[in-house]
């Protein structure tokens, strides 16, 4: 396959919401714009952990479903036909004339005027569950893209914490059966929570860790759990590793910009230390910093501003209220 080089105004590195809505708005702005992702779909953490999980506090929605969100970011976006690179790593990141050029694998890199990064927490891997690392992806997952894939199984969550309170909840209505099991008495989990799920009837076996998953080439047929020292078996289709996860900034740590644990520092404008780069979402540092969804578009929009008039001096850094194009 011919190697590829695209040429554009802004790189967004991380097409979780963040990157998206910096993608519109850079459209907005006349931008030429691509997104690169790790991930094989757009949504970052969202898509990959919480699709089916509702969000509440994303202004102008009551409540949000993760999936529907992205979709209508994504919808938002492609009004101005951004570049989606999906599936690709940035690499490496390097200057040259009028601009930097990101090396995205396989020999393929963009050439851009400006950089922003919105990798979130960064890569992220789940925690594998030691007796189950071979069912992978034949029956033990981490993340549920699709609930529907699980109607009429018997699962099984392994974990403590919200995430798997929170699929706990979401497949007790399409599963034929849903059993949560960990390996302490005292759960991670907001206590609202565990009471959502105690009152569903899901059954909460504690102290209890999992000592085998069994199966055949069809797939994964039940589990055997250690209850202190007692072997109790479960029949389950599908086994839920909800045993969090480990994250890192993977290759953008040697792109010379100023870290703070695993976090990029940014000023006023989001600019980075170096010359042409900035940062806005979770991925992004500075005093008085608040992690929500909310927080990074109003960043996004700040660092796209700040790109129109670093790129065009003679740009005016507030381009008029969306409302008075139509």
């Amino acid at each position: 396959m011919a190697e590829m080089e695209h040429e554009l105004d802004l790189l967004v590195v991380g097409a979780g919401p963040t990157g998206l809505f910096a993608a519109y708005y850079a459209g907005f702005r006349g931008m030429s714009v691509a997104l690169v992702d790790a991930l094989p779909e757009p949504g970052g953490q969202v898509t990959a952990m919480y699709p089916e999980k509702m969000i509440f506090d994303v202004a102008g929605f009551p409540a949000v479903r993760g999936r529907d969100l992205v979709a209508s970011l994504v919808e938002q976006a492609e009004q101005y036909g951004p570049l989606f690179l999906l599936g690709r790593p940035a690499v490496s990141l390097s200057d040259v004339d009028d601009g930097l050029l990101v090396d995205v694998g396989e020999g393929d890199r963009v050439r851009a005027r400006a950089v922003l990064i919105t990798a979130g927490i960064g890569e992220f891997s789940p925690r594998p569950l030691p007796a189950g690392d071979e069912w992978a992806g034949r029956g033990l997952v981490h993340f549920i893209p699709e609930l529907s894939a699980h109607d009429g199984h018997d699962v099984v969550v392994v974990g403590g914490g919200d995430s798997a309170f929170d699929w706990a909840l979401a497949l007790h209505p399409v599963a034929r059966s849903v059993t949560l099991v960990h390996r302490r008495t005292r759960f991670r989990a907001h206590a609202g929570l565990v009471s959502k799920v105690e009152e569903l009837g899901v059954p909460l076996v504690v102290p209890a860790e999992v000592s085998e998953i069994r199966g055949d080439e069809r797939g994964l047929s039940e589990v055997e759990i250690d209850v202190e020292g007692d072997r109790r078996v479960l029949p389950a289709q599908t086994v839920v590793a909800a045993l969090g996860f480990t994250a890192d900034l993977g290759p953008i740590e040697g792109w010379g910009l100023a870290l703070e644990k695993r976090s990029i520092l940014v000023d006023t404008t989001m600019r980075t230390n170096r010359p042409r780069v900035y940062a806005a979402g979770d991925v992004a540092a500075y005093p008085g910093k608040v992690k929500l969804i909310a927080t990074g578009f109003g960043e996004a929009a700040t660092a796209v501003n700040n790109i129109a008039v670093e790129l065009n001096p003679d740009a005016h850094l507030f381009p008029g209220h969306s409302t008075n194009l139509t």
